[in-house]
């Protein structure tokens, strides 16, 4: 059992769209540019916010997700785990929750920012919009207090307000719900962050966002009480957390898709696969001709959709990928990465002709197809495991295929409904559902696995 110091503050609100990254980021950049060293963490499986976390402060933010993790007391232990590495030797670790404190799976709490919190002993502090309330705000609050009887809060900072509104309801606030005032940011017209169906657009794509963060951290210094947030985190107690020993592979190389259209990976993910033996080697389907020199392939999602005309027209990244795959190149393809590898994707305007190393199109819906966590289970033997193995996931996309696959059985975690999904052999797992294996090694290792044979075949094919 290690034990571990860590300054820790857990940020947290009633709902989402209540400006959570915007009041995140702010913080962040302001305590970043007084010389500060932070760590970030996301509570849940979002891949969009821990990328503005990145851009602000140059490092991989850590996703904090309880169900991914692991089952029951497994995930905690793995969560406390992953903010002890990030945490140590900063001076504050920030952590954004998700959706509202207390929603978790179904009608529970279970995987909530309030659970993550619980899980992580953080004090949390609740970001409030506050436009078009003045004294029910205290309501908000003492509701969000009172609703359980842990619940870890110990602050407050108003959204969205005038300093004048600040200044004059501060107290009054105060007093009625036993919390804290951190602060206030007011209306910033013009640092606000764009959406498209996924959420956020990505960090990436915002041509004028360090300028954007710099009026952000700017107002931060002005409205936000960041000494006290600094203390407050200072007062959290050590973490205790245990480093479980990962199994040991061959050194491979493992090329990973990581440019406009695929970017949506879990930091500590790759992490493991390092920790595993393999060196990463990040390549672009849309900007290089071919694959890189690897044993094995990851295609995670993104927004492929965005920029079919440009995968489209990388006919020999497309040839090198279908040629790898036929020659038995291991491969982990996820959502966006599923349909770029099948033979072609629509969206209404017209058709893509893809990789066609998989049978099946893809095409653009105008809702959620398949949304939410999941329990996935093997109905034969795959590349991550045996048939009977089980993998916890989540969906969240607005397309369909017309092949999903049948080797595995998703499950809502609720248990309200079950569907057939992803297309498997011994050197493939490809569909829809996103994993995180960082709680499950075994499983990562088996991938690795299976690239170091695949590197031996090679190397023998070669020596003939």
């Amino acid at each position: 059992m290690e034990q571990t110091a860590v300054a820790r503050v857990l940020f947290a609100a009633p709902a989402s769209g209540s400006g959570k990254t915007t009041v995140v980021c702010a913080i962040m950049e302001a305590l970043r540019r007084r010389g500060l060293k932070l760590a970030a963490c996301k509570c849940g499986p979002d891949y969009i916010d821990p990328l503005f976390h990145r851009a602000v402060l140059g490092i991989p933010s850590q996703n904090i997700d309880l169900f991914l993790l692991g089952k029951r007391w497994h995930g905690a232990a793995v969560a406390r785990r992953l903010v002890a590495e990030a945490g140590a030797d900063t001076d504050i670790t920030v952590i954004e929750g998700a959706m509202g404190y207390y929603d978790g799976i179904g009608t529970s709490e279970s995987n909530s920012a309030y659970a993550v919190r619980a899980a992580l002993a953080a004090p949390a502090v609740l970001i409030v919009d506050g436009r078009g309330a003045a004294l029910s705000l205290a309501a908000t609050l003492r509701g969000f207090v009172t609703f359980r009887r842990n619940s870890g809060l110990q602050g407050f900072i108003l959204n969205h307000v005038k300093p004048s509104v600040y200044t004059y309801y501060r107290q009054v606030l105060e007093e009625e719900t036993g919390l804290k005032a951190y602060g206030y940011l007011p209306e910033l017209p013009d640092c606000t962050f764009a959406s498209r169906h996924l959420g956020l657009v990505t960090a990436g794509e915002i041509e004028d966002l360090q300028a954007t963060l710099g009026r952000l951290a700017q107002a931060a210094e002005e409205g936000i009480d960041l000494d006290g947030l600094l203390q407050l985190a200072a007062g959290a107690p050590p973490l205790n957390w245990c480093d479980k020993k990962v199994p040991q592979c061959q050194p491979v190389r493992l090329a990973v898709a990581d440019d406009e259209a695929f970017c949506f990976y879990y930091a500590a993910e790759l992490d493991l696969f390092r920790k595993l033996g393999a060196e990463i080697i990040p390549f672009s389907p849309i900007h290089d001709a071919a694959l890189p020199d690897c044993d094995a392939l990851y295609l995670g999602g993104g927004y492929p959709e965005l920029h079919a005309p440009a995968l489209t027209a990388n006919a020999s990244m497309r040839q090198s990928i279908r040629t790898a795959l036929a020659d038995g190149l291991p491969c982990l393809a996820e959502c966006g990465g599923f349909m770029y590898l099948q033979e072609s994707y629509s969206d209404g305007t017209g058709s893509y002709p893809w990789v066609g190393a998989l049978p099946g199109s893809s095409h653009l819906t105008q809702r959620l197809v398949r949304f939410g966590y999941i329990t996935v289970t093997a109905e034969e033997d795959t590349l991550l495991g045996p048939a009977g193995t089980t993998f916890r996931a989540h969906e969240f996309h607005y397309s369909d295929s017309t092949a999903n696959g049948t080797s595995c059985t998703a499950r809502k975690a609720s248990g309200t409904r079950s569907w057939p999904c992803i297309q498997a052999s011994p050197t493939l797992f490809a569909g829809y559902p996103h994993l995180n294996l960082t709680g499950h090694p075994e499983q990562a290792a088996r991938f690795l696995h299976a690239a170091a044979a695949y590197a031996a075949k090679r190397g023998a094919s070669r020596e003939n």
